[in-house]
């Protein structure tokens, strides 16, 4: 709970508070959303610069409109803590990411005033234009509103939801919050092409000599630039269509206005003030900074994009630098290493070259390194066509973001036999981003593709020999998928090595159960055995390494010498790794085994710490233990012996 004093945020609990003040007030009110966002994500962490940035947004917004019976629709989440705080979420939020607390997102069961769930972004316009759609069936008047911050603008269904809209002329507004950082990466933030084009719009000293500019750039554009141009010479006032932004909106179908201040909040109540009973489809263009307000935010965008807990004065993140280093360190560093040895291998990722870790790459050689913005499935197409000219680009992509291109990854991939090298970051619970983050699903929609290979180190070491044996495959797409947070400290030796296809290896013996477990709960498995041993259990555990193809000649030495077997994922069991064995011991007709698929379950896992969802969910070596202690004791009992999951 706060224990800091405002003069009007402590009566602001809903936006009908805030609509009680005067228009002037309302400066007041957004510097005090900012000091207590502050002082909350100080303490908590989580999501900070955009939120920062989109105060005054926030305040404006919930200032015009009557919410929630008018709808605003929030892209991705980052930006909407502000919104948190003025929508009766206030003396929650230093429960914000933690468990059974608020989500960091935008969650439709989280509050009436969340009018659509968000945590991928682009969806923002798309919701949008449905839900405004289904207003005007239902012959109801409400306004429809999507704040879309300019990085979700690299992505293709932002403009295939505006080409729509525009279409259909439905009542729509759209808020671009152009903050000017697309990518997050701590070296080049700005990579979205019409920003070059917005920055002389608005900074050019001469009308004629911008329209030259403008009339070069839309000749370059072949047939759309055709139409950028006709649009520009028949809007109202042509100048402003030639001269603004506006000339792109406007041939999409919008009515465009702006560019303005996105930190003057009594402005923006102004526009949308008036802007709001306009019909069709409105684009208004507010230009803000990411970290406003607050000077450590302000001088480390992508730093504090995400932060964890810090000290308010200074800035500086409270964590303990004596801890290994992370996953994601370990395999941009190892990808540098390779890309010195094999002049064909590139890296590509979708806007998260520092959350991927091909920042390194990025750093050391730039010329290698490829982010093409918030757009996954132009990422995978992108280094199939690379492929074909014999590089191998290595697609660093989040978990549950590849599964935004699942199509790209089958259809323009693995049935064409090309080979790209898919690095997934996040594989398994995540923690305080929740079940928008947490990469649950990969082991089951890459396993379901023809022709992929499936693996996932149990160490960081493992990390970097799996690395290093996908890019040295020939005969297709192959995947890798690996935890996020720190590795375990163990040993990493120079140089890389080979590991078998489809082998898998035991680093326990036992004789009475059989764990077979991948990626990372390897290690919990090993420490479940330890307890099961203190209970004169021996158990054997398997590093199976491989998901697709599995290493079947281990798997029937196994069946031959365990009547118990228990597989163990942190990914949905239907379709997942432990179904992958069930279906080969059925296809070599072994029957006379108990068998045992423990994985996440059917349910949406929420947030938390990551310790605290896998102890929840008995994927931590005390719960593994357990359930195959239960497995045992139910299988001891059972007259039948039969393959089975319980």
């Amino acid at each position: 709970m706060s224990e800091l004093q405002f003069k009007f945020l402590n009566n602001i609990n809903v936006p009908a508070d805030l609509k009680k003040l005067e228009v002037q007030d309302l400066r007041a009110v957004a510097n005090e959303v900012r000091e207590f966002l502050i002082d909350v994500v100080s303490k908590t962490g989580g999501h900070f610069g955009a939120g920062l940035g989109a105060v005054e947004l926030a305040v404006a917004l919930h200032y015009v409109f009557n919410t929630p019976e008018d709808k605003l629709v929030w892209d991705t989440g980052h930006q909407a803590y502000p919104h948190k705080i003025l929508t009766g979420r206030k003396d929650k939020m230093y429960t914000i990411r933690q468990l059974n607390g608020l989500s960091g997102f935008l969650k439709m069961s989280e509050s009436e005033y969340d009018a659509f769930g968000a945590g991928h972004a682009n969806t923002a316009i798309s919701a949008a234009l449905g839900i405004a759609t289904a207003r005007d069936f239902a012959g109801k008047n409400f306004k429809v509103v999507a704040i879309v911050g300019d990085g979700s603008m690299t992505g293709g269904m932002a403009y295939e939801a505006m080409n729509n809209a525009g279409h259909l002329r439905k009542n729509l507004i759209v808020i671009l919050n152009d903050n000017q950082k697309v990518s997050l990466s701590s070296k080049e933030p700005k990579l979205w092409s019409f920003h070059d084009y917005f920055s002389e719009a608005l900074t050019h000293p001469t009308y004629n000599k911008f329209k030259a500019n403008v009339w070069e750039l839309t000749g370059k554009l072949d047939t759309f630039g055709d139409r950028l141009r006709a649009v520009a010479q028949r809007v109202e006032r042509g100048v402003k269509a030639v001269v603004t932004p506006g000339m792109l909106f406007e041939a999409l179908g919008f009515r465009y206005f702006g560019p303005f201040n996105g930190h003057n909040v009594v402005k923006l109540v102004e526009i949308l003030r008036h802007v709001k009973d306009l019909p069709g489809p409105i684009l208004i263009h507010a230009i803000t900074e990411k970290g406003k307000g607050y000077a450590p935010a302000e001088a480390e965008i992508t730093g504090m994009h995400a932060a964890n807990p810090f000290d308010k004065i200074t800035g500086k993140a409270l964590k303990n630098s004596d801890e290994p280093p992370a996953y994601t360190t370990i395999f941009g560093k190892a990808l540098v290493e390779i890309c010195k040895q094999n002049p064909k291998v590139v890296g590509i990722t979708a806007a998260m070259p520092d959350g991927t870790g091909l920042i390194h790459l990025h750093h050391e050689m730039p010329e290698r390194f490829f982010d093409v913005g918030i757009a996954e499935q132009h990422a995978v197409t992108f280094a199939a066509g690379m492929a074909t000219e014999g590089y191998i680009p290595v697609c660093a992509i989040y978990s549950t973001f590849l599964q935004r291109a699942f199509d790209q990854v089958a259809h323009d991939c693995a049935l064409q036999h090309l080979h790209v090298v898919f690095v997934l970051d996040r594989g398994g619970l995540v923690g305080a981003d929740g079940p928008t983050h947490h990469g649950t699903l990969d082991l089951s929609y890459l396993r379901c593709i023809q022709g992929m290979v499936v693996m996932a180190p149990k160490d960081e070491q493992e990390l970097r020999d799996m690395l290093f044996t996908a890019v040295e495959y020939k005969k297709g797409p192959i995947a890798l998928r690996y935890p996020r947070g720190n590795a375990l400290g163990v040993a990493v030796r120079a140089g890389f090595a080979k590991i078998p296809i489809g082998k898998a290896e035991t680093v326990r013996t036992g004789r009475e159960v059989a764990l077979l477990a991948i990626g990372n709960m390897v290690p919990h498995a090993l420490q479940a055995a330890e307890l099961l041993s203190a209970e004169g259990i021996e158990a054997e555990v398997v590093n199976m390494r491989f998901v697709k193809p599995l290493d079947e000649e281990l798997l029937l030495s196994i069946g031959k010498k365990f009547s118990n077997i228990v597989t163990i994922e942190d990914n949905v069991v239907d379709g997942g790794f432990g179904s992958a064995v069930l279906e080969a011991f059925q296809r070599h007709r072994m029957n006379d085994v108990h068998f045992l698929v423990h994985g996440l379950s059917n349910d949406f896992v929420e947030h938390g710490a990551p310790h605290e969802l896998y102890k929840l969910v008995q994927l931590d070596p005390a719960g593994i233990a357990r359930v195959a202690k239960k497995f045992l004791d139910v299988s001891r009992g059972s007259d039948v012996i039969a393959l089975k999951a319980v």
